[in-house]
């Protein structure tokens, strides 16, 4: 079986800056105890089980600001998907010590929120419903941003925004293709919006090469979790873009045999969350993968091979 490993893919940098916070806040000892991570600190449960033997509790729902009040004390770490102003103050509030673990295109994407808001422009926001993206971005400022997901919520906007300064931007993990008829028919609607499309360079870079490379490829093995919308966002780019079918499994003990039968070619990517050993040991399985000597798909990757190596610790940043 020929391998087509799909380049670039696997962490992206904001990720990686996430998971480094984590790490370093565990090994400061001057940190108030119990330490928390409001929601998941990436999209990935390997990378939030592996906190959890470093003594990082992950709290994680629907809703940050309902999470935060289960913590009663010690230290909380903001995840890389950001967090309302809200949920900062009331964390601030209850005596809490903060990490902020934002994204830096999610923060970018928060600025311009809060700039054009205080220029008295109403903001349409372009996210899936139920994703800590968009909900700590809507509460940058909740009164003057419309979450929208679909071309039936256009029809649902207030009226009143024909008559306002307007843009749009969107959440960074979503695909271009899933975020550019949504634009269109925004600036039908309203021929005055500004378009700010904010999708991170991470996530187009990996969009990109799965519609390209993919397209010689029998199939395309997505390793992300499932709660991961960047890695649900590459199997759906090679369905649609490259028409390549695609499964997404969170890791080789998910890979289903029947998958591979009369594959001759299949191409491997990740989702921007999903540790480098996980997606190595895929790639190994299906390598060395013999049909007429067939070895059950297991993962055996230890937990703490997961989290990045941190030789000289540094003291994290905390929120004034």
């Amino acid at each position: 079986m020929d391998i087509i490993k799909i380049s670039p893919r696997g962490y992206c940098y904001g990720v990686v800056d996430a998971m480094v916070i984590a790490k370093n806040a565990s090994l400061d000892k001057t940190l108030p105890r119990p330490i928390y991570i409001l929601g998941m600190i990436v999209h990935n449960k390997h990378v939030t089980d592996a906190f959890e033997d470093e003594g990082i509790i992950t709290l994680d729902g629907e809703n940050r600001l309902e999470i935060l009040e289960q913590i009663e004390e010690g230290t909380v770490i903001f995840t890389a998907h950001g967090v309302s102003p809200e949920v900062k103050r009331r964390a601030k509030e209850k005596g809490l010590t903060c990490i902020d673990a934002t994204c830096p295109d999610v923060q970018f994407t928060h600025d311009l929120i809060s700039n054009k808001t205080k220029e008295g422009y109403e903001v349409i926001y372009i996210g899936k419903k139920g994703h800590p993206e968009p909900e700590g971005a809507v509460g940058v400022a909740p009164e003057e941003v419309h979450l929208i997901e679909t071309i039936e919520d256009i029809q649902l906007l207030p009226n009143r925004l024909h008559d306002k300064k307007l843009i749009v931007t969107n959440q960074t993990t979503m695909s271009q293709w899933d975020v550019q008829h949504l634009m269109n028919a925004l600036k039908e609607e309203f021929p005055h919006i500004e378009v700010h499309r904010e999708i991170c360079m991470a996530t187009q870079v990996r969009q990109e090469a799965v519609a390209e490379q993919a397209k010689d490829a029998d199939l395309l093995i997505v390793v992300g979790d499932p709660k991961s919308n960047n890695s649900n966002r590459l199997a759906q780019v090679s369905k649609e873009i490259a028409h390549t079918n695609a499964y997404r499994i969170s890791s080789l003990s998910d890979l289903k045999l029947e998958w591979l039968d009369g594959v001759e070619t299949v191409a491997v990517t990740a989702g921007a969350s999903t540790p480098t050993q996980i997606v190595k040991e895929v790639i190994d399985y299906l390598s060395n993968y013999d049909k007429e000597n067939v070895v059950e798909p297991t993962s055996t990757v230890p937990r703490e091979k997961i989290l990045p190596n941190i030789k000289n610790p540094k003291p994290v940043k905390i929120l004034d």
